[in-house]
């Protein structure tokens, strides 16, 4: 038998080479995506914090598969290059949605079901940005409160007495709070500080919960309430919830049309993070502009909830468009892998 050729060795080698190489290209990735898609949408059905562990899990175990195969199949200086250029592609596409849509967070995603059933939790929106409040204000003919400095300055000096909800008791047990009333049982209804009610939620005291109850008198915001009906956990109850505002002679009522804005709170606000709920009136002072906004499926208003009213800067933008699911990719990358209170019911409106 004929001596093989150092270069016929050379090439057997390389061809062997290459044979590794396309057996690596043909590691199968695809069950992986599949699965991920599978548990994403388990985890908008249930909101089961072990589910959104899982994606987490499953998301981190793609990403390094698919840096060990660039490595095998191309090397580890490609490879690098090819992350580089996918990260310089992604800045890129940032900036420029950034311009277009004049603002500095084009995307969020739906953290909470406090907009049901327009928006659900998971959904990726996006946002445009507010330059001009006043035009954009005349456009959508969002209802205006106009109030003196003074009239405001007075308000945020006594934010607290602001926070006001009404919630309903059963006969003479004050006590007993709740804004979803059992049919067939006799209630009343009262207007409660929520800033007093999380005190003595903190305390574990809720047999205080009568000396909540407050007046509205000297308040320059005035809440009305309605009895509506919410569907919960599918069966139909009545609630209390804020069916309008009045300042000085002009009431304000919710308007479904009006457009779904997104702010940034303050360390002072109850809630915390990005808010994304529907404009339901606005504050002009002279020229500054303070907007007042509500979850649809929320019975209050975010003030009545510890929330200060969200100045122009601290507004993001509107949202012009979303897409199901996606979002929960956002939400579980930064840990918000729980279920959130509320998405269980459903007010009807």
């Amino acid at each position: 038998m004929a001596r093989k050729t150092a270069k016929q060795n050379t090439a057997m080698q390389g061809g062997a080479k290459k044979g590794k190489t396309a057996g690596k290209k043909k590691t199968p990735v695809w069950p992986a995506y599949l699965l991920l898609l599978l548990l994403l949408i388990l985890y908008a059905l249930h909101n089961n914090p072990l589910i959104g562990l899982a994606v987490f899990a499953v998301l981190v175990f793609i990403l390094v598969l698919e840096f060990r195969v660039s490595i095998h199949t191309e090397g580890a200086r490609k490879s690098a290059y090819d992350i580089l250029y996918a990260i310089g592609i992604a800045v890129a596409i940032w900036v420029v949605l950034i311009v277009v849509l004049q603002t500095t967070s084009p995307i969020d995603a739906v953290a909470s079901c406090s907009m049901l059933p327009v928006l659900h939790r998971g959904d990726l929106v996006a946002l445009h940005g507010i330059p001009n409040m006043s035009n954009f204000i005349e456009q959508h003919k969002i209802p205006v409160i106009n109030m003196t400095q003074a009239e405001f300055s007075s308000m945020e000096a006594n934010m607290s007495s602001e926070f006001l909800a009404f919630y309903a008791f059963m006969g003479n047990n004050e006590s007993e709070i709740t804004e979803i009333i059992p049919p067939g049982i006799g209630y009343s209804v009262a207007l409660y500080n929520t800033k007093c009610l999380d005190t003595y939620n903190y305390l574990g005291q809720q047999y205080n919960y009568y000396k909540c109850i407050s007046g509205q008198s000297n308040n320059l915001i005035k809440y009305n309430y309605s009895v509506g009906k919410v569907l919960l956990n599918g069966s139909e109850y009545s609630i209390i919830y804020t069916s309008s505002i009045a300042f000085g002679n002009e009431t304000i009522t919710e308007n479904y049309s009006n457009p779904i804005i997104v702010y940034r709170t303050t360390p002072q606000d109850s809630f915390s993070g990005d808010i994304i709920h529907r404009l339901y009136a606005v504050i002009r002072v002279d020229s500054s502009y303070y907007t007042l906004t509500k979850g649809d499926n929320n019975p209050s208003l975010d003030i009545e909830f510890s929330n200060y009213p969200a100045g122009q800067k601290n507004v993001v933008g509107y949202v012009i468009a979303d897409i199901p699911v996606i979002g929960y990719l956002k939400l579980i990358i930064s840990g918000q892998f729980g279920s959130v209170p509320g998405c269980n019911q459903q007010i009807l409106r």
